[in-house]
């Protein structure tokens, strides 16, 4: 190859070198400060997919724990509310023996009875005012079998959403609470007319006859405790198992995003020294007209 000053063919090669060299020490300087492999599509296009993909479920996923973990609060919330509901009823009962013998009076009797149906409207109270969020819990709201999200405010039973998608048999599950109020129990004045026993104490039949109705109280109001306490237990595996998939999802998106450090740096001191190179071949390149300058003075 001749000498000549109008096209400087190494400065170029070495311009060109330079550029690719300096493109990859970039793109490594980029990965390496942001932990990630992946930092742009042209990275790596089907990656990035991948990757959103996972991110999008993991979040989803670790919502879902907190969904659950409020559903959980929720339960414990009306399971403590019928745990003093509980002391009650177990004090309408012992009311209810106290006026059921005969060595108190009419006066006193009636005495005992206006306590038992204070102990009733307690009930009631508790029931319409236990509530999570401002949703009430023991009131009947949630006691329908059937529910309805469609308008603003939801209705009938309730609805804990925690999976990434809408499937019934693995993204959510519906929370049923019969109602506690007392005469929904059948206990006090206020329960259904057609129902004489449980009702009023007032006469020694009538508090003999409140003993079994009582009894039948503590039987439906377990029935909700119980049910409560199977769906927490059930929310807690559950909170348990989205942990779990959360924390693979994780570490498979990890294999796929973050950057393996040891091999980036090498190849980051690589792409450095290479840069450093082609700047000093470029300096030699551009000084080489000089030479036929000489020959030309």
């Amino acid at each position: 190859m001749g000498l000549v000053v109008n096209h400087n063919m190494m400065a170029m090669t070495a311009t060109m070198n330079l550029d690719s060299a300096y493109q990859s020490l970039s793109k490594a300087t980029n990965q390496l400060s942001s932990g990630l492999r992946i930092t742009q599509a042209s990275d790596d296009a089907a990656g990035l997919a991948v990757r959103e993909l996972m991110r999008s479920n993991i979040s989803t996923l670790n919502q879902g724990v907190r969904n659950a973990n409020d559903a959980i609060s929720l339960l414990q919330t009306a399971d403590g509310a019928l745990g003093v509901t509980d002391e009650k009823l177990i004090r309408m009962k012992e009311l209810a023996e106290q006026a059921a013998t005969g060595t108190y009076t009419s006066t006193q009797r009636l005495i005992i009875d206006s306590e038992y149906q204070a102990m009733a409207s307690e009930i009631t109270r508790i029931a319409n005012a236990t509530d999570f969020n401002g949703i009430y819990l023991l009131n009947g709201n949630l006691s329908s079998t059937t529910h309805n999200g469609s308008s603003l405010t939801p209705t009938g039973k309730l609805k804990v959403h925690f999976g990434t998608g809408n499937a019934s048999n693995s993204d959510y599950y519906y929370v049923q609470i019969n109602s506690a109020t007392a005469s929904s129990l059948g206990v006090g004045l206020g329960a259904a007319s057609s129902v004489t026993a449980g009702r009023s104490i007032s006469t020694q039949t009538l508090a003999q006859q409140a003993l079994s109705q009582i009894n039948n109280a503590i039987v439906s109001k377990d029935k909700i405790r119980a049910s409560l306490g199977a769906l927490e237990n059930r929310l807690q595996n559950t909170v348990t198992q989205l942990q779990v998939q959360s924390q693979n999802l994780q570490s498979a998106e990890s294999q796929i995003s973050d950057v393996d450090v040891a091999t980036e740096m090498t190849e980051f001191v690589r792409d450095q020294i290479l840069t450093q190179s082609a700047v000093a071949m470029l300096s030699q390149a551009n000084s080489l007209p000089k030479m036929a300058l000489q020959l030309m003075g």
